[in-house]
């Protein structure tokens, strides 16, 4: 999925496909992808990292330190205050992107992401938030979900006369 066309275009860009899949660190129900694991698909697997066990959420971006977080499991509110303002520590602009539909079982809400990261966080969703206002600035929140995506693609290979669409 989205994992997945992260690397390949690092790939592109010149990344040997190992490296790439080193820089994703994915957690399914059971938590972080690690080579300890016994339970991981084979889809998954080179996700896995050498490292300790992690089961939540919290404790990857405490020892990873990443600069988004991307979600897209239908898990509500995943992204807790806790992690969110741990980003905005981190990151000069936090990438929050809380893709899951329906707006119920969305990771976080456009407003906990701009209020909870101090108005740092670059948010992005996969449902429609409404605008928010904070401290005299009104920030509009992103949607990226297929409803937008796929009618653009369709409508750049049409442009083009595209007879194919490769990875």
């Amino acid at each position: 999925g989205i994992a997945e066309l992260f690397c390949l275009k690092m790939e592109i860009e010149g990344l040997p496909i190992a490296e790439a899949y080193m820089k994703i660190f994915m957690l399914d129900s059971r938590g972080l992808l690690e080579t300890s694991r016994t339970n991981i698909t084979e889809h998954k697997l080179p996700y896995a990292k050498d490292m300790p066990a992690c089961t939540r959420l919290e404790e990857v971006v405490m020892n990873v330190k990443p600069p988004a977080l991307i979600g897209a499991a239908a898990q509500p509110k995943t992204y807790t205050k806790e992690i969110i303002e741990e980003m905005a520590r981190i990151n000069e602009r936090p990438i929050i992107f809380s893709l899951s539909n329906t707006t119920s079982k969305s990771e976080c809400s456009a407003e906990e992401a701009y209020k909870w990261s101090n108005n740092k966080a670059v948010f992005a969703s996969g449902s429609p938030f409404p605008k928010y206002e904070q401290d005299g600035f009104l920030f509009e929140p992103g949607q990226g979900n297929t409803a937008y995506i796929f009618p653009a693609v369709a409508l750049g290979v049409m442009c083009c006369g595209s007879i194919s669409i490769p990875d």
